[in-house]
């Protein structure tokens, strides 16, 4: 392999491994922060252990998502330095704002929640939370909108060779950034939902602490109803997005190799790239894929035909992808209305079998999410920036392959051995339950209440 290939794999190996900590961090802020809120107003010592148990499990997962999304900028510099001579400027701006704005105000907030216990009053306590919850969200919208300037590049102009920025409202209502970043915020919040409930269902099954999992489970149903349906819809917009900016990657998402208009959506394809063609076809949509695509059933779908091939994206990888993403999150809703029913039953732990099956489900909205972004950069293909730069021209001309081998091992290997750390310290404290005893936190003296 050359520089080129083990550079893309290096990437995909470093930013999909991240990607494994950011959803749960986007979702789980917000829970512990409505835990927390409830305590608050109710006075239920319930809350604040749930507040304290999903807390713990939160700290653990930011901070080695913190850890983890080092080394993504680093690559910028050393395996993609003519992306970041070329489009530096750009690129740079958001991500700038990202780590000068919401990840200090991120970090601020947690370090007040981390150590305000008894120092501070719960409202305030709380609002550190809330703050937490925002500046993670934040974090995200200026990460995806820088990315979604790398999918349909505004607001700049080409001056000596260099893609230089003229109109920075252009990039910040970019509407390809933000449909990214509800459809990516929506399925961290299924990512946390699915996480709190099947690990409520696990001590549901083996009752312990009922009254403590019973409510917990209950707040991760209906928030996870609600995301699952949220997914959904912006998953729609997404695509309609993609029609309307990248219809190579729509093309590939569908397997549509040839142009036509009230182009049917077929439930059962099997992509032939070799012969350019779908080996099987069943079960179409009459006007489907047009009206999904434009809202309008007689709309033309272009296919992939109608491009070069060496600007096609590659279409299998692509295609099952989208596949498995779209029908995991019909499959995220289906079970998220199974948990709603059960949770309003007067014994959730007697209905086993649904437990079970959540229980098992927490990898699946994680899944979902690595292959959505599989989708959303693979089927980018050729191009690191659309139509604008190409990633065979962006990666650095200075390295060799011995140094991205040696880098890409060092990674799989300190990447690896944090996973195992992480999988450890979640099953271990997931298991343990939470603390019985949190009258050290309600002994808050009276003058700091005010």
């Amino acid at each position: 392999m050359d520089v080129l290939m083990l550079s893309r794999i290096q990437f995909a190996v470093t930013a999909g491994f991240h990607f494994i900590f950011v959803p749960l961090t986007l979702g789980l802020s917000i829970l512990v922060a409505y835990m927390e809120t409830r305590y608050v107003m109710t006075g239920d010592v319930t809350y604040l252990r749930m507040t304290k148990f999903w807390g713990k499990l939160f700290l653990i997962n930011f901070a080695l998502g913190v850890v983890t999304g080092i080394t993504l900028e680093f690559q910028f510099g050393m395996n993609w330095a003519e992306y970041s001579k070329y489009v530096g400027d750009i690129f740079g701006s958001p991500l700038a704002i990202e780590a000068t704005v919401a990840f200090f105000l991120e970090s601020t907030f947690l370090g007040l929640w981390i150590f305000g216990w008894n120092r501070v009053s719960k409202k305030t306590h709380a609002f550190a939370m809330w703050m937490v919850a925002l500046a993670t969200n934040l974090s995200a919208l200026w990460i995806l909108l820088a990315n979604g300037w790398m999918q349909q590049p505004v607001g700049y102009v080409i001056n000596n060779g260099r893609a230089e920025m003229v109109d920075f409202m252009a990039l910040l209502t970019n509407s390809y950034g933000w449909t990214k970043f509800f459809h990516t915020l929506f399925s961290g919040y299924v990512v946390a939902a699915f996480f709190v409930m099947g690990v409520s269902a696990y001590h549901l099954l083996k009752k312990n602490n009922l009254d403590f999992f019973t409510k917990s489970f209950r707040i991760a149903a209906v928030f996870g109803l609600i995301s699952s349906l949220l997914l959904a819809g912006s998953g729609s917009l997404s695509a309609e997005e993609v029609a309307a900016v990248q219809p190579t990657k729509f093309a590939a998402m569908e397997s549509v190799w040839d142009t036509q208009k009230s182009a049917p959506y077929y439930l059962l394809a099997v992509p032939d790239v070799k012969n350019e063609r779908n080996a099987i076809e069943g079960l179409g949509i009459p006007h489907m894929l047009s009206l999904l695509a434009f809202r309008d059933p007689h709309a033309e779908i272009r296919g992939l035909k109608d491009f070069p091939k060496e600007l096609r994206p590659p279409v299998t990888e692509t295609f099952v992808s989208f596949r498995l993403m779209a029908g995991m999150g019909f499959l995220f809703i289906a079970l998220s209305l199974a948990a709603v029913f059960i949770s309003r039953k007067p014994k959730i732990e007697e209905f086993r079998t649904i437990l079970t099956i959540l229980l098992f489900s927490i990898p699946l909205p994680y899944i979902a999410g690595q292959l959505g972004w599989i989708v959303a950069e693979v089927g980018r293909q050729p191009w690191i920036v659309y139509g604008l730069l190409k990633t065979a021209d962006a990666v650095s001309k200075s390295i060799s392959t011995g140094q991205v081998w040696m880098s890409l091992i060092g990674f799989i290997f300190v990447y690896g051995m944090l996973g195992v750390i992480d999988v450890y310290l979640l099953t271990k404290y997931s298991k343990k339950g939470p603390d019985e005893d949190v009258s050290h936190i309600i002994n808050i003296p009276a003058a700091k209440e005010a």
